[in-house]
């Protein structure tokens, strides 16, 4: 933590590597929204935009607006009763998000480093063909060392957030 207990240290290279952690957590559940909702481009969108942040782009309005278009994607699939196909594109959502990480030491920034994660395993609960607990345990190892280091900063993941929140609260005990 920096001197101001309200504040994380935070460098740009920690927030692509957080970035880069969102974005191979939600991949994977991308195929579930691709399936039930062909042609909506808007959460690969965000998950493509938050991977060239992780590469080395700059963290744009651009990025922004495909996180924002991937939560649009995400509400019209709830709307037509997709849930698997909603917590999908909240897995995108919560990808690109990652790169807005805020150097805020509370425990609501938990979400921005281990929501993509938690949404993708929720969609694939909800889906059937994937186990959620395993998308976890995937996701835990794929944690690099920067990644860990970075939530160490923050307290941990608040409750509530109903069962993604109770994902994000396992991940974030299994890391920590």
């Amino acid at each position: 933590m920096a001197d101001d207990s309200t504040t994380v240290e935070l460098t740009l290279s920690e927030l692509r590597h957080v970035a880069g952690f969102a974005v191979v957590c939600a991949r994977p559940a991308l195929a579930l929204f691709e399936r039930d909702r062909p042609g909506d481009g808007r959460p690969r969108a965000a998950i493509d935009a938050a991977q060239a942040f992780a590469e080395g782009a700059e963290r744009t309005k651009a990025l922004r607006d495909r996180a924002w278009a991937a939560q649009r994607a995400a509400q019209d699939a709830r709307d037509a009763g997709r849930a698997a196909a909603s917590d999908a594109a909240r897995a995108a959502l919560a990808a690109a998000g990652a790169a807005f990480l805020h150097p805020l030491a509370k425990a609501t920034q938990v979400k921005h480093i281990l929501g993509a994660a938690a949404h993708a395993a929720r969609a694939f609960e909800i889906d059937e063909r994937a186990d959620g607990d395993e998308h976890i345990e995937r996701s835990r190892r794929l944690a690099d060392p920067v990644v860990v280091a970075v939530l160490r900063r923050y307290p941990a993941a608040p409750p509530g957030g109903g069962r993604v929140g109770e994902l994000i609260r396992l991940l974030d005990a299994s890391l920590r």
